[in-house]
Parts: structure tokens; sequence; C-alpha cells
């Protein structure tokens, strides 16, 4: 379970829609001033670099933020301009990225007085550069397994609440562990918007985890995915967030942005609910 390095994978196409539908919940949620307690369950490293060599032997971070960094001038959508402001600030000048950051970065960059983060990692090496890095006393790093340390914080002090689960899956027991997590964070806090990543592999594992939550209590279950339109023999062929409680709106906003990237993604997109509000 701890073998995984998400290094390998920044900035790949999962990433950007993942990341793209952070940014979105995150400024949408911020329309309104009271405070968001905000949860990152799988937290990894901070910054990614991406010349160096992990990233460099996948290369997947090239069809991906690459991609779309190179055609930032034909994204219409204001939705994008966070997004894109973020990594602006992590990369000097116009040219290839160097540089990716981690959920939690797009996270802190964008907190406010009243709004927390509370961010866990449970390798040891990945947590020790988290911690580094969180010199904020509005941010929490926690070496804890974050289905568990979630389940224990909620609920939160502040009166809204925005969790992101994004483990790797490399275990198939995390698909139904996600999906029982999710009901009882829910039970806790029925008003909180969850954003809930998953990898769509040839197998079909994620099917696991929608039907468990598509039959269960939770409600108003949006499901945003995009497919690769070549994807590879092994490894993921598309991406998937769950969001439980979007803000109003957001299914749509959401779908003018990955219709947006999808030619440089190479990816077509799909948004439904899969649980629709009781």
């Amino acid at each position: 379970m701890l073998s995984y390095l998400h290094a390998f994978h920044a900035g790949n196409f999962a990433d950007v829609q993942k990341h793209a539908s952070l940014t979105l919940a995150l400024s949408m949620m911020q329309v309104k001033p009271s405070g968001i307690a905000c949860f990152d369950t799988h937290a990894g490293s901070a910054v990614y670099d991406l010349s160096g060599e992990r990233a460099r032997k996948t290369g997947e971070a090239d069809a991906g933020v690459q991609a779309l960094w190179r055609s930032r001038g034909r994204l219409a959508s204001p939705d994008w301009a966070r997004l894109l402001d973020v990594l602006a600030g992590l990369n000097s000048g116009e040219g290839r990225l160097e540089r990716y950051p981690g959920s939690p970065v797009w996270f802190r960059r964008v907190l406010r007085p009243a709004d927390t983060l509370t961010a866990f990692e449970l390798h040891p090496a990945e947590h020790d550069l988290l911690s580094g890095w969180a010199a904020d006393q509005r941010v929490r790093v926690l070496r804890q397994d974050g289905l568990a340390g979630l389940r224990k914080q909620l609920p939160p002090r502040q009166p809204r609440l925005l969790v992101l689960i994004d483990p790797s899956y490399e275990i198939k027991s995390e698909y139904s562990d996600v999906a029982a997590t999710l009901e009882q964070a829910w039970q806790k806090c029925r008003h909180g918007v969850f954003l809930v990543w998953y990898p769509i592999l040839p197998g079909g594992l994620q099917e696991a985890l929608k039907d468990a939550v598509e039959a269960g209590p939770v409600a108003k279950v949006l499901c945003s995915e995009v497919r690769l339109r070549q994807p590879p023999e092994r490894g993921m062929a598309g991406s998937g967030v769950l969001v439980v409680n979007p803000p109003w709106g957001f299914g749509e906003r959401l779908a003018t942005m990955m219709e947006e990237a999808a030619e440089p993604l190479g990816t077509d997109h799909t948004v439904r609910w899969l649980v629709p509000e009781a």
C-alpha cells in the first residue's frame, strides 16, 4: 500500500480532471463568506518535479497538463483562471511547465482566513516532504490513514466542508473502503461537498465503487468521467470524479471546462447524475 508514488503520474490527464473539479468546487463554494473545512485524504507531496527522473520515466504529463498549458490561449471558460494562475505561480516563464502542484497546494493557494486544510499522508517520505512545505497555521499534516482519519475528524468546526478522496486504488479493497467511508462521512455531515476520484481501468473495477455509492443512502451524486480516445493496452483508460452535493450549476461548468480540454488531452467527457437529489 505504501509503494505508490504519485511523482510518476503527476500532471497526467487524470490530474487535470481531478484538479479542475477541485478548483471549480472551491471557487463556487467560496462565493459565500463562511469558513470551509477542507480535507485531503491522500495528500502525497506538495509539489512534483516534471523534469525529474520519475516524471520523465512515464512522460504522462506531456499528454496531460503540458498539452493543456500549450493550449491555454484557447481555453475560453473563466473557470480555468484559478487553475492556470496556480500553475503560473509555480513556474517561471511561458514555456514548458517544470513543476506541478499536488492537491494540498491547490487547496492552500486559495485558503481564506476562515478556511482550514487537514492533509493526511501515510507514506513516510511523502509525509516528510509535505510537512516541510506546510508552514501555515491553517494547514495540518497528519501521518494517518486518510479514510480512518477523516471519519475521526468529522464533523468539523467550520460550518461548511469540502473533502477530496483520491487513493491510488492499488489494493482492490480500497474501492469498497472508499464507498463505506463516504457513506459514514456523509452521515456525519450531510451538507458536505465530497469529491471522490477513481481510475477507469480495463477490468472495470471502478464499477464496484459506483454501484456501492448508487445503492447506498448518499444522495445528490454527480458523476464526471473522461475517457482517452486512444487508451493504452495497460493502465488507465480514463478518470472519474464523483461529486456529492455539487454547488448549483457545477456540472454544466465542469462539462464546459472538460469539453475545452478534450482536444489537448485527447479525451471525451460525460457528466450525469449517479444519484439524483432525494
